[in-house]
């Protein structure tokens, strides 16, 4: 119902008053009623009074024969407040006399005369006619003989004026009594509604903010059973704020581990799908956190990788059990590279015996692989290097047998100029061999403690031990250096620095191209107080991309998947850090019909004491 109000305060007001109005009303028509009653009893008195009294005044008027004092008695009877009209008439009805108001009236109505029928002996007679119309009869005697008749008719205004004023009364009482009852259930109501009011605000700021409680404890004013209510409702507030902030910091922890931990965790419902995930995990299958959920693993990952998480994902839900170390293995990232998941699931149960989600930790360790892998290779090259060392030393004794015997042909034969030719060309081959058994030993025995080397002897070396497949490969080299440059550096480390910047640029080189290596006395790009050499090795090979430049001085990263380690340029950058100096690369992949190449830079300081600066680079 629109018109019924919401607030119990109004509610009580209007039923109070809806039951006083009821009550009043239903009193007042008792009232009418019983007052009703009443008065004809009263009225049929007064009238029989009253007309015995006109019909003593009549009867003696007409015993003197004065009729100004019979006018007068009648004129004085209908003067009275409660009568209509008063008149004497004969006994056949004729007036004789009558009140003000009725003077053209000479004879009577039909229905007062059939009174006269009815009336028996002297007394009076009081009855009804036309539209409740009361009126009394009385007979006028003169001993036996009949004089005529007193009649008088009650004024019906007066009567029903005074049943008004009866219910005016009873109406003014009910209105009064009704504003006093409003006002005292309205301070009553108050006391009521304004604690629910409190308890209303308080829950509805508790609904809007659970988090904020600002407003509370409410405000607690009185002492009775509301009271009570609202105290205990504050210490409801104070018990869920507590709880909250305990909920919170273990929610606070939990999404700390799961943000920082160095794995991938999601979770997935009944149905697989995922509900939450970490960032670790998101970067592992390259798709952003805000598109997982939802998801399922085979809309997340590719085939089979996807297919497999998901078996082991629904066997959580139907054996309840944990899986530890599932192996699984793939291709992806760019570049493109094998990598191996290991893989643990888990069930969660949020009451007991019922598996909602289902956890999976992935930690990827295709790192650990490929180092497992490249420490076997390194191990390998290790070895290779050992033995290259013992074959390189075991050649120099039948290579000096050689030389010797080649001494002796020359010298103490007489050998024509054919032969002589051929001795020659084999001294020569024979001095190729002993320079490349000397720089494999340099390799393997290299100093431990720094002293000034020979710049130009240092990269000739490296060219000479590179000659014969720059040869083969129809490489250009253009050597741009002063014979007499030195530096103070660990010969053997450096000597392996360019070895590897050499070697690769000669791999990325096709045939007919061109390599330059170039030194200068130079000083630090960042620094430039510090004085040193300056090195650069440049080809014109294929190049590299962005992303190859970025991380080509990081351990195990490599492009050479079936020959290359990735420690070779890591190596030679931890080199160049220890002796306090900086790299530069440049470099600009193939293009059809356009130049490309790589150019490595390095400075190394001429440091007597090789303190490393407190600051390098790496561009």
């Amino acid at each position: 119902m629109r018109w019924w109000p919401r607030t119990i305060r109004w509610k009580l007001l209007l039923g109070l008053v809806l039951l006083q109005a009821l009550s009043i009303t239903m009193f007042a028509l008792l009232l009418v009623r019983l007052q009703g009653r009443d008065l004809r009893r009263h009225t049929q008195q007064r009238l029989g009074n009253q007309v015995t009294s006109l019909a003593s005044q009549a009867q003696e008027a007409m015993l003197v024969n004065r009729s100004d004092w019979l006018a007068a008695a009648v004129r004085m009877m209908g003067k009275a407040p409660n009568v209509a009209h008063a008149k004497v008439t004969d006994p056949a009805g004729m007036v004789v006399a009558v009140s003000p108001g009725l003077a053209s009236r000479t004879v009577l109505d039909p229905a007062e005369k059939e009174q006269i029928f009815l009336i028996r002996g002297t007394n009076a007679r009081v009855f009804t006619f036309g539209r409740d119309r009361w009126e009394a009869l009385q007979p006028i005697y003169f001993g036996t003989t009949l004089a005529g008749y007193a009649w008088v008719e009650s004024d019906r205004v007066w009567d029903s004026e005074q049943i008004l004023i009866v219910v005016r009364g009873t109406f003014i009482f009910g209105l009064l009594w009704i504003v006093a009852s409003s006002l005292l259930v309205w301070f009553i109501s108050r006391s009521i509604s304004r604690p629910l009011a409190i308890l209303h605000a308080g829950t509805a700021a508790l609904m809007k903010a659970p988090e904020n409680s600002e407003g509370f404890p409410l405000p607690v004013d009185g002492d009775n059973e509301f009271t009570d209510l609202i105290e205990a409702f504050n210490g409801m507030v104070a018990s869920i704020d507590e709880q909250r902030s305990g909920l919170n910091d273990t929610l606070s922890l939990l999404d700390s581990m799961l943000a920082n931990a160095p794995i991938g965790l999601a979770f997935f419902d009944r149905r697989c799908r995922c509900v939450r995930v970490n960032h670790v995990f998101a970067k592992l299958i390259e798709v952003p956190v805000s598109r997982h959920l939802g998801k399922t693993l085979p809309e997340l990952l590719p085939e089979p990788t996807g297919r497999q998480l998901e078996d082991a994902v629904g066997r959580v839900f139907s054996n309840e059990s944990p899986e530890h170390e599932i192996e699984i293995e793939g291709v992806g990232g760019k570049p493109r590279k094998p990598w191996t998941w290991l893989v643990s699931t888990y069930p969660i149960r949020t009451i007991p015996n019922q598996v909602r989600w289902a956890g999976l930790i992935v930690q990827d360790i295709s790192e650990r692989k490929r180092s497992e892998e490249t420490l076997r290779k390194t191990e390998k090259l290790a070895a290779t290097g050992r033995l290259a060392a013992s074959i390189a030393h075991e050649v120099n004794n039948p290579l000096e047998a050689i030389t010797n015997l080649l001494y002796l042909l020359r010298n103490f034969c007489d050998l024509d100029e054919p032969a002589m030719r051929y001795v020659t060309m084999a001294e020569r081959e024979g001095k190729r061999i002993a320079e490349i058994a000397q720089q494999t030993l340099r390799f393997y025995r290299q100093s431990t403690q720094p002293h000034r080397a020979t710049m130009a002897e240092l990269l000739d070396s490296i060219l000479d031990l590179y000659q014969g497949r720059m040869n083969t490969l129809n490489i250009k080299v253009e050597r741009q250096y002063n014979p007499e440059m030195d530096l103070h550096c660990y010969a053997g480390e450096v000597r392996q620095v360019f070895a590897n910047l050499v070697g690769n640029a000669i791999e990325a080189t096709s045939a007919g191209g061109r390599l330059v290596v170039r030194a200068r006395y130079s000083r630090n790009w960042e620094f430039p107080s510090v004085s040193g050499v300056r090195f650069t090795v440049a080809d014109t090979g294929y190049g590299m991309e962005q992303e190859v430049r970025e991380r080509v001085f990081e351990a195990f990263f490599t492009t050479k998947e079936n020959t290359g380690t990735g420690l070779g340029l890591w190596v030679s950058h931890e080199i160049i850090l220890k002796h306090g100096g900086v790299v530069h690369v440049r470099s600009k992949a193939g293009r059809p019909g356009e130049p490309s190449g790589t150019v490595f830079q390095v400075f190394l300081p001429d440091n007597e004491k090789l303190i490393t600066l407190p600051r390098t680079s790496l561009a």
